[in-house]
């Protein structure tokens, strides 16, 4: 005969049992009464918060495309109202997850001491990465440049051809693409921000009347001023300041130009066409050669 085992609990086993079901019986029906209705409004609160942030960015981006007057430009507002969507939605699901916490009864004090020590940590390691963010956000609202543009900074030139928080990418006349973190930006040199202006320089034989090419560079301004293909092109009058240099047999006259931005460059070519084809028309005598003096440093001393 084998001994027979029974299954069955003891009485003071069964009774933990019982009363154990019957505290998790109590805390869910405490938790759905009275904490799941706080965790709900909390979550649809978040969510409603949510939804009204983006309708603001977004209204604020419509807004500005349809009244296309003065004021931040366009891709400016869109940088600032992605920007401005980020940390509200940051600040929204961080506020709405501390208060979820604290419902549930989970002691906020060492996870908040946690996390600000991680924050310090990360902040230490990553000081470039933050004065990227810094930096970019001030050139953005303070529309430094824009996309197009072609402006100097970091010690590079070239055209804008994107631009986040972090970094500006320039492409040169060579092709050559660079990319700048914002935190190397100290100083912005823009060279198409409202209108550009290039300064030709015409040089003749010394023996020619001043007032005679003076009077030639001002009809051949006056004429590409008013020429349909280049008027919408030149932003002023085309100034003939005289006679910048005299030497060496020559005389060289300044002549300053006013465009829009980067138009300068063909209006400068046809111009320089038109000032030749007008000084061999009126017979200039352009200026001789330079002359080469070579010295011989060797030569012994009397």
């Amino acid at each position: 005969m084998f001994p027979v085992f029974s299954t069955s609990l003891a009485p003071p086993e069964t009774e933990r049992l019982r009363d154990l079901l019957l505290d998790w019986r109590g805390d869910s029906i405490n938790f759905l009464r009275h904490d799941m209705p706080k965790i709900l409004v909390v979550v649809v609160g978040s969510f409603v918060l949510m939804r009204v942030l983006r309708a603001l960015t977004r209204g604020m981006i419509a807004v500005r495309s349809r009244s296309p007057g003065a004021g931040p430009s366009a891709s400016q507002i869109k940088t600032l109202a992605s920007v401005i969507n980020s940390i509200g939605l940051f600040v929204i699901l961080f506020v709405a997850a501390l208060e979820v916490l604290k419902t549930l009864g989970l002691d906020l004090g060492p996870l908040l001491a946690s996390a600000g020590i991680v924050g310090l940590a990360i902040g230490f390691g990553a000081q470039t990465l933050v004065k990227d963010f810094i930096n970019g956000f001030f050139v953005l609202l303070e529309d430094q440049y824009n996309l197009g543009d072609v402006i100097r900074i970091a010690g590079l030139k070239g055209t804008v051809e994107d631009m986040t928080l972090r970094r500006t990418v320039l492409r040169d006349d060579d092709g050559t693409v660079h990319i700048v973190p914002n935190s190397q930006i100290q100083t912005v040199s823009n060279m198409t921000r409202d209108w550009a202006q290039f300064a030709l320089r015409v040089t003749v034989s010394y023996s020619e009347p001043s007032d005679k090419i003076i009077q030639i560079l001002r009809g051949v301004g006056e004429d590409m001023r008013h020429d349909p293909v280049f008027q919408d092109d030149i932003v002023s009058d085309v100034q003939v300041a005289g006679i910048d240099r005299v030497g060496n047999g020559e005389a060289e006259y300044l002549v300053l130009i006013k465009t829009r931005p980067n138009k300068q460059y063909g209006v400068s070519r046809e111009f320089r066409r038109r000032v030749k084809d007008a000084l061999d028309k009126n017979k200039v005598q352009a200026a001789p050669p330079g002359r080469i003096f070579v010295m011989d440093s060797t030569a012994e001393k009397p």
